[in-house]
């Protein structure tokens, strides 16, 4: 294992966030093995939740498939979620709610709970499996009200309705007007 891997591990250990991903992995059935760079991989997980191809809790990477078949699916994905490994390390428990507030952001702009969220974005956003090379989302986004995310949703602002001329000015005569040079 590099210096820069073993920096990882040991943060993560350290943030209790591997012993949890394991827990986690251990609990929902997945079969784990440790790769040379110290990531877990834990295949064969049987819970629906969460709803991902993969998922990385410390250097935990958790998937109901196989990383092969995954990785034959979406190139890159493991490097993907190595790049989850060193968030986790470097925000130890901050990492779960911090994720959970940027796609929460996310889904409100654009629909896709990744799209804009920093996390995912710093993960790669093709590499994880929710954008094309060219930007475009894969999947589906949520819409409202015609537009993706809640962009759709406009603030209620009070209608000033202007005020109309009344039949007479203020004695009761027709027209006039203050500037001056209105009448007779």
């Amino acid at each position: 294992m590099r210096r820069r891997d073993r920096i990882r591990h040991l943060a993560n250990w350290l943030n209790l966030s591997t012993p949890v991903g394991l827990l986690v992995a251990g609990a929902g059935g997945a079969r784990v093995r440790r790769r040379p760079d110290g990531i877990f991989v834990a295949e064969g997980y049987r819970f629906a939740f969460p709803v991902a191809g993969a998922f990385t809790i410390g250097d935990v990477v958790t998937t109901a498939s196989t990383m092969d078949r995954l990785e034959a699916r979406v190139p890159g994905v493991y490097a993907h979620e190595v790049r989850h490994a060193w968030q986790f390390a470097a925000t130890g428990v901050w990492f779960l709610p911090a994720y959970l507030v940027a796609s929460a952001w996310s889904l409100a702009r654009t629909g896709s709970p990744a799209l804009r969220n920093p996390l995912e974005r710093h993960a790669g956003l093709v590499t994880g499996g929710y954008a094309h090379a060219d930007g475009a989302p894969i999947g589906a986004i949520w819409m409202f009200r015609g537009s993706p995310g809640l962009t759709g949703v406009r603030l209620a602002r009070p209608v000033r309705r202007p005020r109309r001329p009344t039949a007479g000015g203020p004695n009761g005569a027709a027209g006039g007007s203050r500037a001056g040079g209105g009448g007779a």
